[in-house]
């Protein structure tokens, strides 16, 4: 059955949206492990090259997988745009964004989405528990984001802003969509979550296992995606500076 012929709930209707740029060893895993919690999901294929969109194409003829197309490569961040435009099109509330690398373990999409249930209005965070996987330089890594993260909220409540695995409320991210530009590649997740904790929607957090295949495939560019991430910091910061005095209000309600 075609995903455009599920008729989502009106209240409550979830889709995972899947972003992939290149991951035809490990896409199929996912999608079974997306079919085997009982959820719809959306591949968005960021101009894959013909050996993943051969494999994206063979997917999406499964009950319940629908496939969204980029014709050119357009990030991360892009495709997750996309994907939200397409469920919102489809009538779905809510989006579950997991990576198609094979980091998250599937197995956790149940608790995400149940917690999601129970707290429509909230984004719900994956907090990333590593295995022996994960290269340092990576791990490490994240703590500058952390820090700008929580400079940029003046709070400590987001734990980490970098996991690919989370929930959205959909209408929330319609309106940063359409009123504010959100960065395409591998800033997308750390700016739309800062955007979102702005407009006070609540966060809630989930520790999750995540681990690095060893035949996993990357597309983060060191140099490019860390100048990007700096820029966006910077722009985040700017728009902080506006924000401080309510920042600060919300803080001394005792608001996260």
């Amino acid at each position: 059955m075609p995903i455009d012929s599920l008729v989502p709930a009106a209240e409550y209707a979830l889709l995972v949206v899947v972003p992939v740029y290149d991951h035809e060893h490990a896409i199929a895993e996912v999608v079974a492990g997306i079919r085997a919690a009982g959820l719809p999901c959306l591949l968005v294929d960021d101009g894959s090259h013909a050996d993943c969109a051969a494999v994206l194409a063979g997917l999406a003829r499964q009950p319940g997988v629908g496939l969204l197309r980029l014709q050119h490569n357009q990030g991360k961040g892009g495709a997750m745009l996309a994907g939200f435009s397409e469920a919102a099109r489809l009538g779905y509330t809510h989006v579950l964004q997991i990576d198609a690398d094979g980091q998250h373990d599937t197995a956790e999409l149940g608790r995400f989405a149940a917690l999601s249930r129970e707290r429509a209005d909230a984004v719900i965070c994956g907090i990333p528990a590593y295995d022996e996987t994960v290269p340092k330089i990576r791990l490490y890594g994240r703590y500058g984001t952390h820090v700008w993260v929580w400079i940029n909220t003046l709070s400590l409540h987001l734990r980490d802003s970098m996991c690919g695995f989370r929930v959205y409320p959909l209408a929330p991210v319609l309106q940063v969509m359409a009123e504010e530009t959100i960065g395409r590649r591998m800033d997308f997740d750390t700016e739309i979550l800062v955007r979102l904790y702005w407009r006070e929607v609540p966060v809630h957090h989930l520790a999750t296992p995540v681990t690095y295949p060893k035949d996993g495939v990357s597309h983060f560019d060191v140099w490019r995606d860390n100048l990007r991430i700096s820029g966006m910091h910077a722009r985040l910061f700017g728009g902080m500076l506006r924000r401080a005095p309510r920042l600060l209000r919300r803080r001394l309600r005792g608001q996260p």
